[in-house]
């Protein structure tokens, strides 16, 4: 069966990010009143698996050996059948 996950993968809390730190920076500037941005990425993964089961495992393991450095991100994912 084919399913889509959304996975993303931002920084732990404690971890610099200098993007965020720009992107707010930038809002302020424009007079935007912010407290704090935080930057992540999404992944959107198409995949082939027997089940939902299988699926978050695969996508799981990706996570934990590519899309995210565990040392420092925190991930979350969401699956559906496509």
């Amino acid at each position: 069966m084919k399913y889509q996950a959304k996975v993303e993968v931002g920084l732990k809390p404690g971890h610099s990010d200098p993007e965020g730190e720009t992107t707010k920076q930038s809002l302020l500037e424009l007079n935007y009143v912010v407290k704090s941005v935080d930057v992540s990425k999404v992944y959107d993964v198409v995949l082939e698996a027997k089940n939902l089961n299988e699926a978050k495992k695969m996508v799981d393991d990706m996570c934990k050996r590519l899309l995210a450095n565990p040392v420092k991100d925190n991930y979350h994912f969401d699956i559906e059948e496509a």
